[in-house]
């Protein structure tokens, strides 16, 4: 680990990945990468080369799930709020993490950000950004940071939006990186192919 952040970090894995498989059968985070590894893990583990704590959010139900995050070395909270969505369970890393000086929110269906990116988001928050974003050809990706002054607003999110309003309506630092990573996300099993 060559720098570690004093953020905390929350991966939110507790989506239904419906697009990806629509019978529910085969959750995505789960689903191996060329390596064998599967995603969630990929993602928990480039986070943790920065950010030392990370706590992984899951629905309950998740069991599989919450080992291979365990294994990664996060530490997981099944939240029954997740069922509400994106925003629920951001609120509910959150109050896992009160004693945070700020967060770096990432999506564990995203194996493919690399670890400079991430870097540079900790670095920001760690300097006094209040919300961090990386922007790959003019477009915002993830992960985010989010400095202590967001904590109340953050608790209060709900529903599926995230924290979209807090990046409508405040400042945004912006990060550019060489990093199609930012974007990409495992949607479906053609996604998963090109990654």
């Amino acid at each position: 680990m060559a720098y570690a952040s004093f953020a905390t970090g929350v991966l939110l894995a507790a989506g239904y990945g419906s697009r990806f498989d629509p019978e529910g059968i085969h959750n995505k985070l789960l689903a191996r990468l060329p390596d064998g590894t599967p995603v969630a893990y990929e993602s928990a583990h480039r986070l943790l080369l920065v950010v030392p704590h990370v706590i992984a959010i899951v629905r309950p139900g998740s069991e599989l799930l919450a080992r291979v995050l365990n294994d990664a070395g996060c530490h997981v909270i099944f939240s029954a709020d997740a069922e509400r969505g994106m925003g629920a369970s951001l609120a509910a890393g959150i109050e896992a993490s009160d004693d945070a000086d700020g967060w770096i929110v990432a999506l564990a269906d995203m194996p493919r950000i690399a670890t400079p990116t991430i870097e540079a988001i900790a670095r920001a928050v760690d300097d006094g950004g209040q919300i961090v974003a990386p922007y790959y050809e003019g477009q915002r990706g993830h992960p985010v940071g989010f400095g202590i002054e967001h904590h109340d607003a953050l608790l209060a999110l709900d529903g599926d939006t995230g924290a979209r309003a807090l990046f409508a309506a405040h400042p945004v630092k912006r990060i550019d990186v060489d990093d199609p990573g930012v974007l990409r996300d495992v949607d479906t099993p053609d996604d998963l192919r090109k990654l």
